[in-house]
Order: C-alpha cells, then structure tokens, then sequence
C-alpha cells in the first residue's frame, strides 16, 4: 500500500506535468530528486519533513562523489547539483502549502551558495571564421554527398546564430519552414512557444542547402551518410561533433558547442544595444536572471562609454 507521501508526490507530478505543462524530462528529474530524499530521511508523511532531515540530506549530498574524473579522485557532488534536489523539494513544498497540507515552510530550504557562472566565449572574428568554415571545406568537395553535407553545416551555423535556438530545437525543425518570411514560431522548454527570426544569411544557407534535396524527408536537417540506406534526421551528437570539426578548420582553440554560439547570439545584440527584457524572450529563459549572466559582456564599452562623455573636473 503506498504512504501518504508517495500518494502527494504523484499527485505533484501529475500537477506540474498537466498544469504547469513542464517537460517529461523535468517531472522525471523532480520524481528522481524527491524519491532520493524521501528514501534516506524515511520520510513516510508529509509531516516527516523537518528542518533537521533537511539538514542531515544537505550533508549527505555534499560527501556524495561525483564523477569520476581519469587520474584523479573522485570529486564530491557538485553544488548545482545538490542544489537541484533542494529546488525540487521547495517547489514539492509550495505545492502542499497550496493545498494546505501540513509540512515544512518552503522557505526555510535554503540554496547552497555557487560561483558565478562564467560563459564560453568566442570573438567575432572568431565567430565570422567558424560561420564561414563549411564554406572552404565545399570549395574542396568532391562528391555531391560532401558538398550537400557541407551546404547543410553552413545552414545550420547560420541559423543557430540568427536565432539563438537551443541544440534540441534545432534538431526539432521540418523542412515545412516558411522562408519567405523573416521569423517562425518555436516550442522550447516547458512547452513555451516563443518567436525567432531569420536572417538573410540563414534563410540564403537553408534555401542552397534545400535546393540540393532530392528527397522528400521532413525533417529540415538530415544524416546525409553514405554508409546508411535512408536518411534520417541528424542528431544532437552529429551536431557538436560537426561544430568542433568546423571550429578547428576556423583554427579556434577553444572549446566550441553549439550552446557558444547560443551565447554569441545574446552578446552580440546586449552589446549592439538590445534590452534584455527583449533578449530574455528570444533565448526562452523563463527567469530574467538567467539572461543577466550576458550582461557582463557590455561592462567593457560602458567603461568607454563612461571615460568618453562623464564630466571632467577641471
């Protein structure tokens, strides 16, 4: 017979499935972050939940290893980590505060504190050489099987910078793309439905690399390998192995994925003069705060911004 607790999760689960219209993949994490607490603090009643096995659950995840990294010991679990666990209870917990069921208050569940996180960056001269690297790779083509893969590279570069899209909805797109308008409807995480737009150099790449077709698959991007008897449609690891190639013949030495040209994308428009209120909804970040971490990039030209015009004492 399943406790009280098991009952209130499921019915959570089903909640921020059906209401809250979150992801599987989300539901399945909370499921996972939930049942891992409820198991080592015995937690049988929503009433069960205290401070105290809170408390003792935060000590336990901070010793816990994390992965293993070669030649080294293992480190221990890494905060963000232990952190997701704690953000699943305090939303399980406003959940039952809603409902009025007696438990712990959600804000007594405190986060532990993290680093700043730092972005991945590459310059745009670096930027303009990876967007342009399929292109001299086709120069070089000897087979329409290569110069069809390259043409499809090139429109997929393109169009993570246009858009600023996540890795997942890219792979996501059909072929049904209307390209004689300059901006299409997108469903990102949660379910939300946001809008980005085309540029001339994306819509120019999808209409070569699409002209070159001569299937009748719906997906926008296919595996177009000879050692396959169809094509199917390309996959996320196709696509950082393909932008790590790309960024070694554009000769950067930096780690390059598609998620470092995502955040080309937001500092090139913050540092061309975009708000970020406006930048927050083309990226699909749910919290602003998540968006500020863009910020950074235009502290610089507010420095010259600031020795430029700001009052000299005379």
């Amino acid at each position: 017979m399943a406790s009280e607790i098991d009952r209130r999760k499921r019915e959570f689960l089903e909640y921020v499935e059906i209401e809250k219209g979150n992801s599987l993949k989300t539901v399945e994490n909370y499921d996972r972050y939930l049942s891992r607490y409820f198991a080592y603090a015995k937690i049988t009643n929503p009433k069960d939940i205290t401070e105290d096995s809170v408390r003792e659950f935060r000590l336990h995840l901070n010793r816990q290893e994390g992965m293993k990294v070669k030649g080294q010991q293992s480190a221990t679990l890494k905060k963000n980590t232990q952190n997701y666990h704690l953000i699943a209870l305090r939303v399980f917990l406003k959940y039952l505060m809603k409902r009025s069921v007696t438990s712990l208050a959600p804000d007594k569940i405190e986060l532990a504190k993290i680093k700043p996180r730092s972005l991945d960056l590459i310059s745009s001269d670096e930027l303009a050489r990876l967007l342009s690297a399929p292109l001299l790779l086709l120069q070089k083509a000897t087979t329409a099987v290569d110069a069809l893969k390259y043409l499809r590279d090139h429109a997929i570069l393109e169009l993570f910078f246009s858009t600023g899209l996540r890795l997942s909805e890219l792979c996501s797109l059909n072929r049904d793309l209307d390209l004689s308008k300059d901006e299409f409807s997108i469903r990102g995480k949660g379910e939300k439905v946001r809008v980005v737009f085309l540029s001339a150099e994306a819509k120019e790449a999808i209409k070569k690399y699409l002209n070159m077709r001569k299937d009748m698959e719906d997906p926008l991007f296919l595996n177009h390998s000879r050692k396959k008897s169809e094509s199917m449609r390309l996959t996320q690891r196709s696509i950082e192995r393909s932008v790590r190639t790309y960024a070694t013949v554009a000769g950067i030495s930096k780690k390059v994925t598609p998620h470092v040209i995502r955040h080309s994308f937001a500092t090139d428009l913050l540092s061309n003069g975009a708000d970020i209120r406006s930048v927050q909804m083309m990226l699909g970040h749910a919290n602003i705060a998540t968006t500020q971490i863009y910020t950074h990039v235009t502290d610089a030209q507010l420095r010259e911004v600031h020795k430029k015009f700001h009052t000299k004492r005379k």
